[in-house]
């Protein structure tokens, strides 16, 4: 970071030391077509178990199921909301998630390295019964970009 400016490398301390470990973060939203649809077009999925609804009712599943990355990326908008930028992700899909379920997202910081100004964190998503449906774990750095004065 040689060329940022004192300012920034300010706020990245500030960012850094804001953050504690076992803060958590939460966010809830329910998967409608339209998500589907959006995510699909977007990333050019268009596995027939989240779009044909012919093909899923015949298969394991009894109906479509939300793309596992559009479920994981609820913690894309944390992320967002308090300026972290990841640098590694991993998931473990635990429990298929479907059009209409309303999944919590808790992310909880639990590691911080101060040398290298890096953080660890865990998201667990559960739907709306209460089920575990997804783990993910994380690293990245805390900028405040998005929340700066």
């Amino acid at each position: 970071m040689s060329e940022a400016t004192p300012e920034f490398k300010q706020q990245l301390r500030e960012a850094f030391d804001a953050i504690q470990v076992g803060q958590t973060f939460t966010f809830r939203r329910t998967f409608t077509e339209g998500d589907v649809a959006l995510f699909c077009g977007v990333t050019g999925d268009y596995n027939p178990y989240h779009i044909d609804e012919t093909f899923a009712q015949s298969n394991f599943f009894g109906r479509r199921n939300i793309p596992g990355l559009l479920t994981a990326s609820m913690i894309t908008h944390i992320g967002g909301m308090i300026g972290f930028l990841a640098t590694e992700m991993h998931f473990h899909y635990v429990e298929s998630v479907y059009i209409g379920d309303t999944i919590t997202c808790t992310v909880t910081f639990t590691e911080k390295d101060a040398q290298k100004r890096l953080l660890k964190a865990t998201g667990i998503f559960v739907n709306q019964h209460g089920v575990e449906v997804l783990r993910a774990r994380f690293n990245g750095f805390p900028a405040l970009v998005r929340l700066a004065r």
